[in-house]
């Protein structure tokens, strides 16, 4: 029979708030284990250590919520300072399965777990007990899925109606003005405002240059090097504010391609454009829970307001005809880039950096050979000593890059094996498929080359953390320069 007799016992409280609550941290940690030591003082325990997560969602595992975790490790030490752990409500210390995948843990270290709803010890033998912890995981995770449903529905149905200004950074062009008090008297008691987006008078006119440069048949990145080549400040650094993490020095091709894709410029909210799909973080680990990656709807899925949500910096009819130019110069569509159209094997596409500008060298072919190459009359402010075009050719890197990677730390068999070598296969197809195999090694190995044209040498580095760690535990950073012709 399971011991329920604990005079004396010291207890590890476990408790959690989410921020998604828009609770206040301390009174729900006040009422959490306020809960927790009335059950303990019914069989004299008292509380000796506190764990408590905040702002962390439910829906994380123990191992990935960092109290959660410190509190495992404290009940695999010998020396803890406690007997049992208990939480304040199951609710909110469990999400789904994860009650299946934790008490077995506490259970093989002979730690009990204390519950309110149970009344005391989770006792392991019991069918009742662990049928009460498994529906209150499953009723967290229903009421996190709940909670997400409304939300969802009320802003696009807010987006959609009012046209209402649902928070975030204000696109590029517009500025946060009042909009008037909040709707919900409790809240507008409080002070809360509305807020709507109005023009910027001084980034907005660019705008209207990007829409007018773009239907001129100009590239995104022609129309970046205008840009900054006409002193005009980049987003970044006209709102430093919001980015102090940016250099904001020139501008971008994707920025320019940002501006161009936003439909919040024709005058109407647009609002899921984008959602959070959650995938497993590891599938060969399903205890280790979900992960959130950002992903683009479809146009079809976009909440669009009925009537306009602000002033127009462009007319519908120039931002439709602003996608149709971006598309026709084989530029990003609604669905993502188009396929490349030569399956040429670029083995350095995007690792190789030019050492006079810093700037990522690009690829192509001549004579039959792959070179890379950066031209000066591309940036928008060339290094004075910046030869026209700085070129390497690709079979001269190949040899030296999978030689260095040979050598240790120890890389997986498949990274720099001889069986890469495309000189080892006889068809085409096989020479295809060797050489992309050989470009998907360089890329995993996390490699970083730079070439310096005025001594015709490569500096090739593996960065901190992209290199396997040694058997002694420690991640490497491996250099070498080598002499390319």
């Amino acid at each position: 029979m399971h011991r329920l007799t604990s005079v004396g016992m010291r207890f590890a409280f476990y408790g959690r708030v989410s921020t998604e609550d828009h609770q206040d941290p301390a009174a729900s940690r006040s009422w959490q284990i306020e809960r927790a030591q009335t059950l303990v003082s019914s069989a004299s325990g008292r509380i000796v250590k506190e764990h408590f997560d905040i702002g962390v969602s439910r829906s994380l595992p123990w191992k990935r919520r960092p109290n959660a975790s410190r509190l495992l490790e404290a009940i695999k030490s010998r020396g803890r300072l406690f007997d049992a752990v208990v939480i304040g409500e199951p609710q909110r210390a469990f999400h789904g399965e994860q009650f299946g995948m934790t008490f077995p843990v506490l259970v093989h270290y002979g730690v009990e777990l204390w519950v309110p709803e149970i009344g005391g010890p989770v006792d392991p033998g019991s069918d009742a007990h662990d049928l009460v912890m498994v529906l209150y995981g499953g009723l967290s995770k229903g009421e996190r899925n709940r909670v997400r449903l409304r939300v969802r529905a009320t802003m696009a149905a807010q987006t959609r109606i009012e046209g209402r200004y649902l928070g975030g950074r204000p696109p590029y062009g517009y500025r946060i003005a009042d909009a008037g008090p909040h709707p919900n008297p409790a809240r507008a008691a409080d002070g809360r405002r509305l807020h709507r987006l109005e023009p910027d008078p001084d980034a907005a006119p660019v705008v209207v240059r990007i829409f007018a440069e773009c239907l001129a048949r100009r590239g995104l990145s022609a129309i970046a090097r205008g840009l900054t080549r006409d002193g005009v400040a980049c987003p970044s650094a006209h709102d430093q504010a919001r980015n102090p993490h940016r250099r904001g020095e020139r501008w971008q091709p994707g920025a320019v391609r940002a501006i161009l894709t936003n439909p919040r410029y024709t005058g109407r909210q647009v609002w899921s454009r984008q959602r959070g799909d959650e995938v497993l973080l590891d599938v060969d680990d399903v205890a280790a829970g979900y992960t959130t990656r950002r992903r683009w709807n479809h146009p079809d899925d976009w909440a669009w307001s009925t009537d306009l949500a602000h002033p127009p910096l462009v007319d519908p009819e120039t931002f439709t005809q602003a996608q149709t130019a971006r598309r026709t110069r084989g530029a990003a569509g609604d669905t993502g880039r188009q396929p490349r159209r030569s399956d040429r094997p670029y083995l350095f596409r995007g690792l190789l950096y030019c050492g006079r500008c810093g700037r990522r060298m690009g690829a192509g072919v001549h004579h039959g050979h792959v070179y890379y190459r950066c031209v000066a009359r591309q940036l928008a402010e060339p290094p004075v000593d910046h030869p026209p075009t700085v070129y390497v050719r690709q079979d001269a890197l190949t040899a030296p890059v999978t030689a260095f990677l040979r050598q240790g730390p120890p890389f997986p068999a498949d990274l720099a094996g001889d069986r890469l070598a495309p000189a080892l296969v006889a068809s085409e197809a096989e020479l295809r498929a060797a050489t992309a195999r050989l470009a998907d090694t360089y890329a995993r190995c996390g490699l970083h080359l730079i070439y310096h044209p005025d001594r015709e040498t490569v500096t090739l580095t593996i960065p901190n953390g992209a290199a396997p760690a040694t058997p002694g535990g420690r991640a490497e950073v491996r250099q070498a320069e080598f002499v390319v012709y």
